[in-house]
């Protein structure tokens, strides 16, 4: 599950720095949770939350992230920002989704702004 994980990551920082996004942070960690991908778009910083399945079983990976989570996610971007002592523009949670069956390529899903 976390080599899944790590892998669907990979991916979607990929995906992410060819839209022009740059990295900033990755599995940023405090008491309160985590922080899949911290980036910059422009002068937006974005927190993103990326899942990644085998299959869709269990519904579509973007169908994991909850209200919960998302409002879990502007918590966790107000504590990285106030650790990084920075003062962005713009604050923007993302989620991307990554299907990698088990035979052929992995689809991507990238949902921007989504709290």
């Amino acid at each position: 599950k976390n080599a899944l994980g790590s892998f669907g990551e990979s991916l979607a920082a990929r995906h992410l720095t060819q839209q022009g996004m740059v990295v900033l942070d990755r599995n940023w960690r405090c008491a309160s949770g985590e922080i899949d991908l911290v980036l910059r778009d422009d002068d937006v910083l974005v927190v993103c939350e990326v899942k990644t399945r085998t299959s869709t079983d269990y519904g579509d990976p973007l169908e994991a992230v909850t209200e919960a989570k998302v409002n879990r996610l502007r918590r966790l971007a107000v504590a990285w920002i106030r650790e990084r002592g920075i003062h962005p523009r713009d604050i923007r949670i993302d989620v991307v989704g990554v299907l990698q069956p088990r035979q052929g390529a992995a689809q991507i899903e990238h949902v921007a702004g989504v709290g």
